[in-house]
């Protein structure tokens, strides 16, 4: 059997090669399909994925919640001894900006050993893993157990209205499974020497909302101390400087004491003093100082946290408007009512600024105490000897939140292997966005073994 050549449980021998060089064919394409949201235009991208299923004589689903907001559903069906797994992936992402690009964001460049392009890390190269795992495990005539189901997806980026949510509320059959694998998780983390492969087994909830100032209107030429636009940057000023109070969960209690169990010295003795409130402030600023990108992400899974995005006020330059607006990206830890969020952010921006919440949902947590855990922690182990998998929250969410309503157990798990030069969260979003082209390979056959071994029978 050559190198890269691997037999799998209960299949036939598969061609490595073959099947990595036809994944990176089909990333770049979805990589292509610009698929920006707003307006999402999912479309052209779940037409692609299905016509790639259909060539394996792989059944599909295109759903719509409306005109082009396109989610693509397939599915391998298993004996029905076990209950499914799902695999999902979004196919809209945010905006990019040329600009500030060394590459065009949807040409999918290949250079430097990496495939550049908006969607390489979120998250379109889950999207390609996943629909590539039902067609290799089809090719490998793999014995299902479970079935596996592929879920591509709308929407994300704006709250999962028009995706992962409207299969929930409108096509739970589609879409009900026991376990789902889904984003932000099974990237490699250095700390020192040591590796780590943070698992997803929890993540905050959302609360955007809007502030609004109220102010008494006149004339530009002639300033008013009760300026609704001062009044508000004031507002926004406390709330971008202030640090909300500190709240320990477990699951990042337990991320950080693992992590300093590796961290070289000083940093080991100094990661579990972040747990102590009293002391945390004062060490993310130093942090600050030497990683910004870690004590960044440090800080958002500590506390609640509010980002000012999007401001609002006047419509001609020679008049002070009578209110000012800003809409912020607010993030709940798990456990956190929605009133208690607000209460803290009131606390600091003050009784004069009013908040209306446009969106909300609570934050997750998932034991990592089961097969599907142990599956994983067992392939990443082989797959890179060495290498830690450990359970983390992220700061942010993903549409898990919708599939636990159906009762999911959800992990993050889109595996990519990085080097420590790459920093995985700083591209989530970010200017130059791009995946190693061998790291993509690396999570495409280590995605379809968690798969294959957890899904077939043995």
């Amino acid at each position: 059997m050559s190198a890269t050549t691997q037999s799998t449980p209960a299949g036939r021998a598969l061609d490595w090669a073959a099947i990595e060089a036809e994944a990176l064919t089909h990333f770049k394409a979805l990589l292509r399909i610009d698929t920006t949201n707003p307006p999402g235009n999912e479309r052209p991208a779940a037409e692609y994925i299905a016509r790639v299923l259909a060539a394996d004589g792989i059944d599909s689903e295109i759903l719509e919640s409306k005109p082009g907001r396109a989610s693509v559903i397939a599915r391998l069906a298993g004996d029905g001894s076990r209950d499914p797994l799902l695999l999902n992936g979004h196919l809209d992402v945010v905006p990019a900006d040329p600009d500030f690009w060394t590459h065009p964001p949807f040409e999918a460049v290949e250079a430097d050993g990496c495939l550049w392009g908006r969607g390489a890390i979120d998250m379109k190269n889950m999207v390609t893993m996943g629909f590539m795992s039902l067609i290799v495990a089809k090719r490998a005539g793999l014995r299902l157990e479970r079935d596996l189901i592929f879920a591509g997806v709308a929407d994300e980026e704006a709250g999962s209205h028009e995706g992962a949510l409207f299969l929930v509320e409108e096509h739970p059959e589609k879409v009900r499974a026991e376990y789902v694998l889904n984003e932000v998780g099974g990237h490699t983390f250095h700390m020192g020497d040591a590796r780590f492969y943070p698992i997803q087994v929890s993540e905050k909830g959302i609360c955007w909302f809007e502030m609004t100032v109220d102010g008494e209107p006149g004339h530009g030429s002639m300033p008013r101390p009760d300026n609704a636009v001062t009044r508000l940057a004031r507002a926004i000023e406390r709330l971008g400087s202030t640090r909300l109070p500190q709240h320990l969960t477990p699951v990042v209690e337990g991320f950080l004491r693992q992590l300093a169990s590796a961290a070289p010295f000083p940093r080991n003795k100094l990661m579990p003093l972040l747990l102590e409130p009293r002391l945390a402030g004062f060490l993310l600023d130093q942090m600050e100082k030497q990683n910004l990108e870690q004590a960044i992400g440090i800080n958002a899974m500590l506390r609640n946290t509010a980002s000012p995005t999007m401001l609002e006020a006047g419509k001609k330059v020679n008049v002070i408007p009578s209110s000012a607006k800003a809409r912020v990206d607010g993030r709940i830890l798990p456990g956190m009512t929605l009133e208690q969020y607000l209460q803290e952010v009131q606390r600091v921006v003050g009784p004069e600024v009013k908040l209306n919440v446009f969106d909300h949902h609570e934050g997750t947590v998932f034991s990592p105490d089961t097969p599907l855990y142990d599956t994983i922690c067992e392939v990443v182990g082989e797959r890179d000897p060495g290498g830690v998998p450990v359970p983390y929250m992220v700061p942010g969410f993903t549409d898990s939140f919708a599939y636990a309503r159906l009762g999911a157990t959800c992990y993050g798990f889109s595996p990519v292997r990085l080097g420590p030069e790459l920093n995985f969260t700083r591209m989530y979003h970010g200017h130059d966005e791009r995946i190693p082209v061998d790291g993509f390979t690396w999570g495409l056959r280590t995605l379809y073994e968690v798969v294959a071994r957890f899904c077939s029978a043995r």
